[in-house]
């Protein structure tokens, strides 16, 4: 699992920074992880529902993956 930014989870896997409401806790604040900052949603990554919108990351990891063609 590649380390961006000091993060290495994979898609699907909870962030620990998410609240209850799954809102980001460092949203806004300096010490947020510039590759969380840089992600810039569309209707394409979020689809109509969570399960569509993981779906999504799931493939965008796998797809970005060091090593992968």
């Amino acid at each position: 699992m590649p380390l961006v930014d000091g993060i290495a989870k994979p898609a699907g896997v909870r962030c620990i920074q998410l609240d209850a409401h799954d809102r980001c806790r460092l949203f806004g604040r300096p010490e947020r992880p510039a590759v969380c900052s840089s992600l810039r949603p569309s209707p394409e990554m979020c689809g109509d529902s969570r399960e569509q919108a993981m779906r999504w990351l799931g493939w965008m990891e796998q797809s970005t993956a060091p090593g992968m063609p």
